[in-house]
Parts: C-alpha cells; sequence; structure tokens
C-alpha cells in the first residue's frame, strides 16, 4: 500500500500499522487518535466529517478518556475502523481531496500530549522467557537447578498493581523500602540501591469471559485487542528480601511504564513465527497449533542525565517460551474472568547472548559486570537522573509496524 502522507522512511507508524491512542492538546481534551510518520491523527474529526459513516459508530465514540469504550465495541467494529483508516490513507482517497477535514484531523507529534491509553482494571505479569528464568535461577539458586519444578509446566505470574501504571514520559521516583544486608541480622530501610527496568510486552483484552468459563487456546486471539511496550520497573534489593513467601509486593508496584500507542493484534499478524519446542509435553489445556509468537525487534538505552543515550540491550519477543494464547488459558483456565482493559506483561524478554539480556540484573550479572555509558560513569543497575528507553519494531518485506518508545526518567526517592 503507497500512502499519500509524507512519512519517514524507518517510522514505525505505517499504513500497515494503525495503532489507536488517546491525545490532549490546549484545544481538545482527550480524544482517541491514529499515528501516521510524524502525524497525530484526530478520530472524531474524521468520525464527524462523515468518514465512518457506513460503520455504525456511536456519535461520540471518539471522545473519550480511554480506549475501553471504543474496545468494547468488539473486532468487527475496531477492525472496520483501522480498515477504513487505512482506505483514507492510499493514494487518490477521498481524504487526500479534503484539505479542510486534513488541516483540522492532523496534527505535528511534538504538539500533543499522549496520556495513558487503556483504563486498566486489572494487570498481571508473567515470567514466560526461558532465557530469564534460567538466569535468575543460576544467579540466585543452584546453577545445575536454575528452573523451579513447576516453570516448565505452566506459565508462571502473579497479580501486579494496575493503579501504578504510567504512559511514557511520566517521570517515577527511587522508591524506598526495606532491605536485607546478608551481613546484617535485620533489614535497613532506604531507598533502593538496586533499581532495575524490565524490557517486556504487554497485551491487553479487548473482551470479557463470564466468571466460571475459561478461554481457551484457540479462542485467546478473540480476547486479545492488542500490544503495548511494557517496562516493569524493580527494585531488586527489596525484592529479594520480601518475596517469600508470597511474591513480589514494593519492589514492583511502585511503577511501571508504558508505550501510548497501542498496536493491534491484526497489525502484528504478518510478524507471528513459530514458538519455542516445549518438552516436557504440557497439559492438553495449553496445547496450541500455528504460529503464536511474534517476531518483534526490542532495544534499551540508558541515557545518563545531560548526556547521550546508550544502547544496552538488543533482544526480541520471539523468544518468549510461553506464549499469550496460553497465558491467557492458564489465566483463565480456573474460571477467572477478564475485563476490556486488563493488562497482560510477558515477563522480562531475554534471549540466548549477553547483549540479549532484558535487565541490568543480568545484564551486569547482579552488578559483577559494570556497563559504560558516554559520560565517562558506568552502571551496575539505574542512577538517579537516567533515562532509560524502550523501543520496539517488526519487520518484513519491507513492511515495518512499531510502537514508538516508552521513555522514563529517574528522579530522587522523595523525602
Amino acid at each position: 500500500m503507497e500512502s499519500w502522507i509524507n512519512i519517514p522512511e524507518d517510522t514505525d507508524f505505517t499504513i500497515y500499522n494503525i495503532p489507536f491512542g488517546i491525545y490532549t492538546n490546549d484545544d481538545v481534551n482527550n480524544h482517541i487518535a491514529t499515528a501516521m510518520g510524524n502525524y497525530v491523527i484526530d478520530l472524531d474529526v474524521l468520525h464527524k466529517r462523515g468518514y465512518f459513516k457506513d460503520v455504525d459508530l456511536p456519535e461520540d465514540i471518539f471522545q473519550s478518556r480511554f480506549l475501553n469504550p471504543f474496545i468494547n465495541l468488539g473486532k468487527e467494529k475496531t477492525n472496520a475502523v483501522r480498515l477504513r483508516l487505512q482506505k483514507l490513507f492510499i493514494k487518490g482517497s477521498t481524504l487526500e481531496k479534503d484539505p479542510d477535514t486534513r488541516n483540522k484531523a492532523f496534527l505535528n507529534r511534538q504538539d500533543v500530549q499522549m496520556l495513558l491509553p487503556v483504563n486498566i482494571p486489572n494487570y498481571t505479569d508473567f515470567y514466560s522467557s526461558i532465557e530469564h528464568a534460567t538466569n535468575v535461577g543460576t544467579m540466585f539458586r543452584d546453577p545445575e537447578n536454575a528452573l523451579l519444578p513447576n516453570w516448565k509446566h505452566l506459565p508462571v505470574g502473579y497479580h501486579g498493581r494496575a493503579s501504578s501504571i504510567v504512559v511514557s514520559e511520566t517521570p517515577i521516583y527511587r522508591p524506598k523500602g526495606q532491605v536485607k544486608d546478608p551481613s546484617k541480622n535485620s533489614p535497613d530501610f532506604g531507598p533502593t540501591r538496586r533499581l532495575d527496568f524490565e524490557l517486556e510486552m504487554a497485551f491487553i483484552t479487548g473482551k470479557e469471559n463470564k466468571l466460571g468459563d475459561p478461554v481457551s487456546t484457540e479462542e485467546a486471539e478473540e480476547y486479545i485487542f492488542g500490544f503495548v511496550l511494557f517496562n516493569d520497573w524493580s527494585a531488586r534489593d527489596i525484592q529479594v528480601w520480601e518475596y517469600v513467601p508470597l511474591g513480589p509486593f514494593l519492589g514492583k508496584n511502585f511503577a511501571s511504564s508504558i508505550s501510548p500507542w497501542v498496536v493491534t493484534l491484526e497489525a502484528l499478524e504478518p510478524f507471528k513465527v513459530a514458538s519455542p519446542e516445549q518438552t516436557p509435553e504440557v497439559l492438553p489445556y495449553l496445547i496450541f497449533s500455528g504460529n503464536k509468537n511474534f517476531d518483534i525487534n526490542l532495544e534499551v538505552s540508558i541515557q545518563p542525565e545531560n548526556s547521550t543515550e546508550k544502547t544496552v540491550c538488543h533482544s526480541n519477543f520471539k523468544y518468549m517460551y510461553w506464549n499469550i494464547n496460553q497465558q491467557l488459558a492458564h489465566h483463565t483456565v480456573n474460571g477467572c474472568n477478564v475485563k476490556v482493559g486488563d493488562m497482560y506483561a510477558s515477563g522480562t524478554i531475554s534471549g540466548p547472548t549477553a547483549q540479549s539480556y532484558g535487565s541490568m540484573l543480568e545484564l551486569s550479572w547482579k552488578g559483577t559486570k559494570p556497563i559504560n555509558m558516554p559520560d565517562g560513569s558506568s552502571r551496575v543497575f539505574i542512577n538517579d537522573g537516567d533515562t532509560v528507553i524502550m523501543r520496539g519494531h517488526a519487520l518484513k518485506n519491507g513492511i515495518r509496524v512499531g510502537f514508538g518508545e516508552v521513555r522514563t526518567k529517574v528522579l530522587p526517592a522523595k523525602k
């Protein structure tokens, strides 16, 4: 498809993408938009001008603080909107010949503020990268038995804190908590000294099931609307002291950061690839067919304050041992009901090489291998003033679909 819109060659937001997000500026209070190149395109303007008249949408559907009402229309409607936008952006379309509408609907990205795209009723974090789980098990337990006995039998996960998920460009404060020095008999209290990022993806559910009704691996994609980049911030020293016996708490719930554009499952369909072989064979409710992993290139950079950024990680979503169909099937097999807007993070995405490890815990190997920064400093974990930037895109046969970035600056702990 060739668009009449002038977009940069390496943009994540091509005519093959058509993501959805929420923007605001001095003139508009919370409208649903899509992105093409460096443009943010107000869908309410297009709707008012009749460009979706045969899709049968509510009059004010794009005047919303969150995407939830739009997603709740169902995939038949949301896909119809996406496909209509693609037609409008193709050369020779009616929108190309309508400069008045274009002038009102097309906004420069630097002139708007992107907001948290969905109201998130619930948040779950999985632990689905075998490389990451093996690395962590090797560091903290027996290297010969790095994986716990249940790991290859089910997608391990825990319920996290939805209220502290924030959108890109939202700074976070260094968290405080209890930290236990191994040489001491009792813990101390103070700011974490081991603040870490975790490179993840997260899917968002767009359909609800009734309490008691599981979602099978075959049905799972009917329930998944799209994806965002996800930075699962972690305070490693707080986490290691608190997590026995019930798992992560203050070491995780202080903040998670996401990218502002939700890329639909349909846009990522061409980039599906085979999942890794799973041995031993999984139980019947986790068996799936077809390609369910995604070839999405991921990277993480650290930018010290008043300096340039350095890329410290190159990974890929295709490395995940447990795929999204299995994650949702396991999540609901006990009858758990899901809500529109629920967010499900993948767990840290690490690959087979040291350059593909998705956290500072692994990249610095528990603080023993410092990473040099452009300003002459080094990092084993994240410092105050650092900005962590995650980017992701899929590329195949010249077609690019990406997520933009999630960018977060770390501020000193509040006194």
